[in-house]
């Protein structure tokens, strides 16, 4: 029997599998368990030597990455139901490989990375993981991608740029409920109403399928989400476009991090791993291959500012 996790991986991506489980690529993105097309890199001698003598890893000579394979490009199960593929699953590779290492996954539900993390179970997270204030009191962090919401309408939509709060007054918004989406669009309508503007209209749905048919329909005019999702939805439907980001952060700065235990000693090596792979071209490559490239950093950061507790 699939477990129901995967057996939902496969239905998210049903839009890409017209060809056999064996084809190298399927669709805008590559879902085989081969992965013709991963990018490789060379062990980096300085990333080597920063890591700690004392440090034990879960298994000897391997990196053991907790990742949560639910949201494509980011990471997803592939056509096998069995191979973790995705942008984190490819980020983790070329770290291990600076580091000397192999790569072993574990499939790490989002509630359960914390746990898992600190019991020992994993060396690492990459499952877009945001840096708060309030984690770093109990884990580390070695950036590696910017977190960013998107701003997405439907092809035939009037509306063509998103960058500022007065571009939403009078837009009737898609968001999920009780999201960092919705805190800031509630913060930009305060922001438009100092002005004077219409504020901007905020609805709700439960499924995705319900979002969409309302951006399709009309009934709203712009969907916010976590950018990567939309990226893959746009790709997967073909008639959704992209009109802005949002750092999940505003009006600061917010990124995504490779977390670890407090204290570990690894997020020092893994940054470093992570700026030599920004050098080499592999890491840019890698983000162009799952179309996240908006996302790229442009160096990594060790327990940078994260995310105020509210």
């Amino acid at each position: 029997m699939i477990p129901l996790s995967r057996r939902l991986a496969i239905l998210l991506t049903a839009g890409f599998l017209a060809a056999p489980v064996s084809a190298a690529q399927t669709g805008p993105f590559d879902l085989s368990p081969e992965q013709a097309g991963r990018e490789h890199t060379t062990p980096n001698p300085e990333a080597i030597a920063a890591i700690p003598k004392d440090f034990r890893f879960v298994t000897p000579g391997t990196l053991t990455v907790g990742i949560n394979p639910s949201s494509p490009p980011l990471a997803a199960y592939a056509t096998d139901t069995q191979t973790v593929v995705g942008t984190d699953p490819d980020i983790a590779l070329l770290i291990a490989e600076s580091l000397g290492l192999k790569l072993e996954i574990v499939p790490t539900a989002w509630a359960d990375w914390p746990l898992a993390l600190q019991s020992g179970k994993i060396d690492a997270v990459l499952s877009n993981v945001g840096v708060t204030e309030e984690r770093k009191e109990k884990f580390d962090f070695a950036t590696y991608r910017q977190g960013l919401h998107g701003f997405f309408v439907h092809n035939d939509s009037k509306v063509q740029k998103i960058d500022a709060p007065e571009d939403i007054a009078g837009l009737t918004i898609v968001v999920g409920i009780g999201t960092n989406q919705e805190r800031i669009l509630n913060k930009w309508n305060e922001l438009n109403a100092a002005k004077g503007l219409a504020p901007a209209t905020l609805v709700y749905y439960d499924d995705e399928g319900t979002k969409l048919l309302a951006i399709r329909s009309g009934r709203a005019d712009v969907m916010v989400q976590p950018h990567a999702q939309l990226v893959f939805i746009a790709q997967r439907d073909g008639d959704f476009r992209k009109v802005g980001t949002l750092s999940a952060g505003w009006p600061e700065r917010s990124d995504v991090a490779a977390t670890f235990r407090k204290g570990s000693g690894l997020a020092e090596p893994v940054s470093i791993a992570i700026d030599g792979l920004i050098r080499n071209g592999t890491y840019t490559r890698t983000l162009q291959r799952w179309q996240v490239q908006d996302e790229a950093l442009d160096q990594s950061q060790v327990n940078p500012p994260g995310l105020p507790k509210f």
